[in-house]
Parts: structure tokens; C-alpha cells; sequence
């Protein structure tokens, strides 16, 4: 029987170890496909992970989140991105910056310092609003970002792609990322803030007789939500080695969303375990577009199968388990938080 202090470190340790394991495996394999495969979906499970901390405790769907993902991707870019012709994409940026050279841990953490200014900013507004008029301001939010970005050229390659990005992210990397994302998502949820968000996402009419505030809860929850969502941002950018606008766009949006619901809203495990599901039917499918040798033939199925196979799945998920596959239960824990 797991003892009580044990039973504290769940369902983090557990989902760590899971993931650690998975990786051993996957190098045990040595294949550089396999690889790829597993460090994108933690670099998504980064941003699934930090959508679920705002989302899964507030009960707030937020449609913006990528936001935060596209401010901290190219904050980061600005500090390590080809410093020799930085100029020459972002001929903009500050004296100062058009020239440094910020270590890479630095600057992921500057980026998603910015990018939580931001959402301070944006949520001193939206987190006051009602759940449905807070979603709808957030998309608002990602669509107004996505056009200054575009149109910004001198700080952002406007429309062009910026290339130059050191390719520092492997799996080890995002491995580590991944499970500081799950220790800081377990913590604010056991704290007292997390407790206050969620009795107001279940009532909160009563939760504000109660004393809560809950415009303030839903910020904290919505700050720390943003600033490991531009991590994630900050990763992707250095998994791929180049950046650029549309890659922080509705197709994020709806994946990252896609894979929360597929695993559960209100379940840090479900977040994990929807990201490694996603993750994995994305990349099989994506194997297939490309073909797949099979006997002396290949196999090959229509390119945007994808999109279809995700869509179909997360139709089924709503209509037969609208809770996901996990529902609110946790790794290692035996009833439902």
C-alpha cells in the first residue's frame, strides 16, 4: 500500500517516470524517426500541460493560448537567432539585442517572462468577463497578435520565415522542460489557489459568497497557464530551427485543444496521456502520407488524413466519453480529485 507522503508526489512522479521510461525505450529502438516523433509531442505536451493549469481549473475555455506560444517563440529568437545577420531579418530590434547572445536557458526564460507580461496585461481585462465572453476575447486576443506580428516586419520578418535558430531542443531537453511543466501544474493544484479556482468553476456564485475573488484566481491561473504555453512556443521554434507567424496559428490552437479534451479537461494525467495519444496518431498518419514500405509495395494514404483521423477522434471522444479518456482521475490516485 502506497503510504500518504507518497501518494503526495502523484500523479507527477508517476507520469514522469512514464515518459522518462518511454524515452529509454525509444533510444533503446534507435530510431531517429521514433525520436522525433516523442520530443514534439513533449514539446506539445509543454503547451497541453500549461492550457490545462488555466483551463482544467477555471473551467474557462481559452481559444488564445497560442498567443503566448508565437510572443515567447520569437522573443526567444530575438536574443538567439543568427546574430551575424540578425539584422538583416530584424533590422528593428534594438541595438543592444541586434548584437547579443543570450545562453539558451536564458532566453527561454526571458521569452516566457514576456510573455507573461503579457497575459497580465490581457487577463487584468478578459479574466473579469463571463467564461464564454472571456473565450471569445482570448481568440480575439491570438487574432489581434497574429496580425501585428505579420505586419511588424522590422522586429518580425513580417510574413517571411526567420531561419538561423540554434537546433538545441532534443529529447532530453523537452524531456527535462516536460517535467518541471508537470511539477509547477501539480503544485498550483494542490495549492491554495488552485482550490479556490476550482470551487469557483464548480459554483460561482457561491464561491464569491464565500469571499473568492474570482477574477484574481482565474489570473494567476492564467499567468502561470502563459507562461509555460511560450515555452513550448520557445521549443518548437528551436526543435525546427526556423520560425514563422502561421505556424502559431488555428492549427495549434485546435491541436493543443484537441489534445486536452482527448485526455481530459480536468486531469493532469488526462493532459499527458492526450498529448502521447495525439502525438502518436499524428505521427503514424504523417508516416503514411509520406508512404510506407510494406512487402515490395507502398502505402500511402491521401495527404490532410491528419486533420480527418484527429477530427473523427475527437468527435467520438465528445459523443461517447465527453470527459476523456481519463476523466478527472489521476495517476495513482484512486477516486477522482
Amino acid at each position: 500500500m502506497i503510504s500518504q507522503s507518497l501518494k503526495l508526489l502523484f500523479p507527477g512522479l508517476g507520469l514522469i517516470a512514464i515518459l522518462v521510461f518511454a524515452a529509454v525505450v525509444v533510444l533503446f529502438i534507435g530510431s531517429g524517426e521514433l525520436e522525433g516523433i516523442l520530443t514534439e509531442a513533449l514539446i506539445y505536451m509543454i503547451m497541453v500541460i500549461a492550457l490545462s493549469i488555466f483551463v482544467g481549473n477555471s473551467g474557462v475555455i481559452s481559444f488564445g493560448h497560442v498567443t503566448f506560444a508565437l510572443v515567447g517563440a520569437y522573443a526567444s529568437a530575438w536574443q538567439t537567432c543568427c546574430s551575424s545577420i540578425r539584422g538583416v531579418f530584424m533590422p528593428g530590434l534594438p541595438e543592444f539585442i541586434l548584437h547579443a547572445d543570450v545562453p539558451v536557458v536564458l532566453a527561454v526564460l526571458t521569452a516566457a517572462l514576456i510573455a507573461a507580461v503579457v497575459a497580465v496585461l490581457a487577463g487584468l481585462i478578459i479574466m473579469r468577463l463571463s467564461s464564454v465572453a472571456a473565450s471569445i476575447a482570448l481568440l480575439s486576443l491570438l487574432f489581434v497578435f497574429k496580425t501585428i506580428y505579420e505586419n511588424w516586419g522590422s522586429l518580425t520578418a513580417g510574413q517571411s520565415s526567420v531561419v538561423g535558430l540554434p537546433v538545441y531542443v532534443n529529447l532530453w531537453v523537452a524531456l527535462i522542460w516536460v517535467a518541471l511543466t508537470i511539477t509547477v501544474a501539480q503544485t498550483y493544484m494542490r495549492s491554495a489557489h488552485g482550490l479556490r479556482l476550482r470551487a469557483a468553476r464548480e459554483d460561482e456564485v457561491a464561491a464569491r459568497a464565500a469571499g473568492i475573488v474570482v477574477w484574481r484566481e482565474r489570473l494567476i491561473a492564467f499567468v502561470i497557464s502563459a507562461f509555460f504555453f511560450a515555452i513550448g512556443g520557445v521549443l518548437f521554434g528551436h526543435f525546427l530551427g526556423t520560425l514563422a507567424v502561421n505556424m502559431f496559428w488555428l492549427n495549434m490552437t485546435f491541436l493543443t485543444l484537441a489534445m486536452l479534451v482527448v485526455g481530459g479537461l480536468r486531469s493532469l494525467t488526462g493532459a499527458v496521456i492526450g498529448a502521447l495519444a495525439v502525438a502518436s496518431i499524428r505521427g503514424v498518419l504523417r508516416a503514411f502520407e509520406q508512404g510506407v514500405q510494406i512487402g515490395g509495395g507502398t502505402l500511402q494514404i491521401p495527404q490532410g488524413m491528419q486533420e480527418i483521423a484527429l477530427a473523427v477522434i475527437l468527435l467520438l471522444i465528445l459523443v461517447y466519453r465527453p470527459q476523456g479518456i481519463v476523466g478527472d482521475r489521476e495517476l495513482g490516485l484512486s477516486t477522482p480529485k
